[in-house]
């Protein structure tokens, strides 16, 4: 403890040394969220990143770094995730800087502002209308000193403050002035310490992601027997050298990693985080917008997210015609109220809104509102020096005789949530001392009931109207008076005051409160810590959830939320635990990001048909021709190798895989989310991989020319004619059942996605036909008698295509309620 007059000179320069030396310093700690060398790390180190990297380190041992291009795509799919993290990162930064506030600190007989970070334990900090409090302390000094802990507590009321009493970090002053000693710096205050619970980062949950590394997890192992197979088959039965057939394995493996996969979801999500950004939303992780896609349960803040911060005059009541002097007003006298207020709380603010031009009268006598007394009034004179009324402003439970009429009628309008203000007027100025046992100066005349509501947001009843469409339900859960939140809910279709769910009332136990939340609609008088155990208990149902909100009382809950949304204009922590910040502070930019996550998992579940495909037959095709080059040797049958060079494994991707592939991962898509994408993804890409590896097999055996084995790594190979015309047979079987497949996946076709097949399909005809290409591509397509074997083997192919897409998702149970898209419309620029 300090004594008083330290308080009033504050510590000495010497004693902040000492203190500072002690680690009694309000030293922050980090920032909730990950740092740079996290990112990255958590970017770079990949699953399929190690397989890339593994086969790009093979073929650079054989000096061929040509045949390593593939590696860029390590440097790509880590780029583009890493780009956008750090970018999110830095933004927070930038917006936690430029909100801090620099407390006035007493030192040395001065006053002077510091950064928040050198304030030290017992410094003396004075505050005033607006001034946010950096740490924990007690007031030493107050004057009429009203403060709002709603970012803390959810509590929207203002608590009046006196000396003696404890003031906590993140809370802020709403009226009046005084001064606090420091009692908890650094780690040591409330806020903080919500925030380093908060503070230690969790990746958002990716189905998409978490899918794609359970196939490459699978990969992973077929890729082993499938590179011994083939390294056997170039090494010892094709005879080629080391180095060929060391490339030859990878020219083989290549095509079975999904890598393009990979990079067009890190495409499709930054894509959408970009057209986000436009609407002023900022997404910390990739996979965020495609979780609230997910999302059936948004827990919404009513403070800051279905509200405005701040109140709206809806009604002036009259209740009684005497009282007032003659020829005054209620409404002249409210908007000199709201004229002459020096810190205006948010009721008087909505006077001043409603009531612009206040008459031009001064003040005689002044007294403040005090959450103590719970009103304010002032005495006025017009210009000529006559009196205009001795007016007062306050709370109807405290200056009204509770079995009046116009108190019945006060408490009826609050009991619908609104808030009841009295305007009244008294015989004797407002700074009179009341006599004992008196509330007000004088005898009090009721004018006029002033009657607030909470500023709805405008875009709010859309938003919940677009929620409700896409069974996603809301619950409103807030700090206020539960009656009070049932009403704002009420006003915008959900719930009433009557069914509003007092939080003091909730169980503890989480079976019995998550009937509770799962029932309920609205909830009011919630603290910080039952915010976090609703969100727990609609997990434990199943339930995804979605929180928002702007507080420090918000971050628990925005943590261990499935998605957490945060306002722009709330706590830095709250901003930077959450994985999507709002920055215009709009609630109707959610369907917006809904919709980008319906674009993304929608369009990837699309082409990871074709990557996976593409894979499936990749796997076969390495088998069988390894284990058909091995059973030819034993038996004296022709020698079979590997059909393809790496220039054709190129090319059989451009136009069957990659470039639409790109084009669908970007086309608007409205379908909705639904889970199990491993299962509906191999429900048609396993199938249809077996078909287009095995009509491309038995092509390259029927017309197998035999002889030597292709090389498929050397940079200047002459091979047979023979040889080369049968590869470009099979490598045109399989690029055509690989088109159907794209066109299949492609379904419903509209204008744009023709052009895209048809593109496709003529570039292929102008590669195998132009005698220029065919040259580069080392492509021979003159013999017929080989082609026909092909065209016959891929219309088969074809066939066999289209009938497992309309049947196989019947029989497994994949059809999508939504296959047309058309479900859950929502506009996009």
């Amino acid at each position: 403890m300090i004594d008083e007059q330290a308080q009033t000179r504050g510590l000495s320069s010497q004693e902040v040394a000492d203190r500072v030396a002690a680690g009694q310093v309000n030293s922050m700690p980090d920032r909730s969220g990950r740092s740079v060398r996290d990112i990255v790390r958590s970017n770079v180190f990949t699953r399929i990143n190690a397989i890339l990297g593994v086969l790009f380190v093979i073929v650079a041992s054989t000096g061929s770094l040509i045949n390593g291009l593939f590696g860029l795509l390590i440097v790509a799919n880590s780029g583009i995730g890493i780009i956008q993290e750090i970018r999110a990162k830095r933004t927070l930064d930038r917006l936690a800087i430029v909100g801090q506030t620099r407390p006035k600190v007493r030192r040395n007989g001065t006053v002077g502002e510091i950064p928040p970070d050198e304030v030290v334990l017992d410094d003396i900090i004075e505050i005033g209308a607006g001034d946010q409090v950096v740490v924990d302390g007690e007031v030493v000094e107050s004057y009429v000193l009203d403060v709002d802990e709603s970012l803390l507590t959810g509590e929207a009321d203002a608590i009046d403050k006196a000396p003696g009493d404890k003031i906590l970090s993140g809370s802020f002053v709403v009226s009046g002035s005084g001064a606090y000693r420091a009692t908890k710096v650094g780690a040591d205050a409330y806020a903080a310490q919500l925030a380093a619970e908060a503070s230690k980062f969790t990746l958002v949950s990716s189905e998409l992601r978490s899918g794609i590394d359970q196939i490459l997890k699978v990969i992973t192992w077929l890729l082993i027997p499938a590179g011994v197979l083939t390294i056997v088959n170039q090494l010892f039965i094709s005879q080629n050298g080391i180095k060929q057939s060391l490339l030859g394995m990878v020219a083989a493996l290549v095509p079975m990693v999904p890598e393009g996969l990979v990079l067009m979801t890190s495409i499709a999500f930054a894509v959408g985080v970009v057209r986000l950004g436009q609407r002023q939303c900022l997404v910390n992780e990739l996979p965020a917008i495609e979780g609230l896609a997910r999302v059936n349960v948004v827990c919404a803040d009513k403070t800051g997210t279905l509200t405005e911060n701040g109140m709206r005059l809806t009604e002036v009541e009259p209740v009684e015609a005497a009282g007032p002097p003659a020829g005054v007003t209620a409404e002249q006298a409210l908007a000199a109220l709201a004229a002459h207020d020096r810190s205006p709380n948010a009721s008087v603010l909505a006077l001043a809104e409603a009531y612009p031009d206040g008459p031009d009268w001064t003040v005689t006598a002044l007294e403040p509102f005090t959450s103590a007394k719970k009103w304010s009034g002032m005495s006025f004179a017009d210009a000529t020096g006559a009196d205009t009324g001795n007016w007062i402003l306050g709370a109807p439970d405290v200056l009204l005789d509770p079995d009046s009429e116009p108190a019945r009628r006060a408490s009826d309008l609050g009991a619908a949530g609104l808030r009841i203000l009295l305007l009244g007027c008294t015989d004797v100025p407002v700074n009179t001392e009341p006599a004992a046992g008196a509330n007000t100066p004088g005898t009090l005349t009721p004018v006029a009931l002033v009657v607030l509501e909470q500023r709805v947001r405008d875009d709010a009843r859309s938003t919940l109207d677009y929620f409700a469409t896409q069974h996603v339900d809301v619950k409103v859960i807030s700090g206020d008076n539960a009656r009070s939140v049932g009403a704002v809910a009420q006003s915008l279709g959900l719930g009433s005051p009557d069914t509003s769910v007092d939080a003091r009332e909730l169980p503890t136990d989480i079976d019995r409160l998550a009937d509770a939340v799962e029932d309920g609609v609205t909830f009011g008088r919630v603290r910080p810590d039952q915010k976090r155990a609703m969100v727990a208990a609609l997990q434990s149902r199943g339930n995804t959830v979605a929180m928002t909100g702007d507080g420090v009382n918000d971050v628990l809950a925005l943590k261990d939320a499935d998605i957490g949304v945060a306002m722009g204009s709330g706590s830095s922590a709250a901003r930077s635990v959450a994985q999507i910040v709002l920055l215009d502070n709009k609630f109707a930019t959610l369907p917006y990001v809904v919709g980008e996550g319906r674009r993304v998992i929608g369009n990837i579940e699309r082409v990871s048909n074709l990557f996976l495909t593409k894979t499936v037959y990749a796997v076969l095709l390495a088998l069988f021709v390894g284990i058909a080059g091995v059973a030819a040797k034993i038996f004296g049958f022709d020698s079979l190798s590997y059909p393809f060079q790496p220039i054709h494994v190129t090319i059989s991707a451009w136009f069957t895989i990659g470039i639409p592939a790109f084009v669908l991962s970007l086309a608007p898509n409205n379908e909705r989310a639904r889970s199990g994408f491993v299962k509906r993804v191999l429900t048609q890409a396993v199938p249809n991989g077996i078909i287009v590896g095995m009509a491309a097999f038995v092509t390259y055996v029927i017309i197998n020319p035999g002889g030597a084995g292709v090389s498929l790594g050397g940079d200047s190979v002459d091979l047979p004619p023979a040889q080369t015309q049968a590869a470009t047979a099979t490598l045109i079987c399989l690029i055509a059942v690989a088109l159907y497949v794209l066109m299949v996946v492609a379904r419903p076709y509209n204008w744009w996605k023709v052009v895209l097949m048809v593109i496709s399909v003529l570039a292929y005809v102008i590669i195998f036909s132009w005698p220029w290409t065919q040259e580069m591509f080392k492509l021979d397509s003159s013999n017929w008698q080989m082609n026909s074997v092909a065209f016959i083997a891929a219309a088969i192919g074809i066939v066999c295509v289209e009938i497992v897409s309309r049947v196989l998702p019947r029989i497994v149970g994949t059809d999508s309620d939504d296959a047309d898209g058309t479900a859950g419309e929502l506009v996009h620029d």
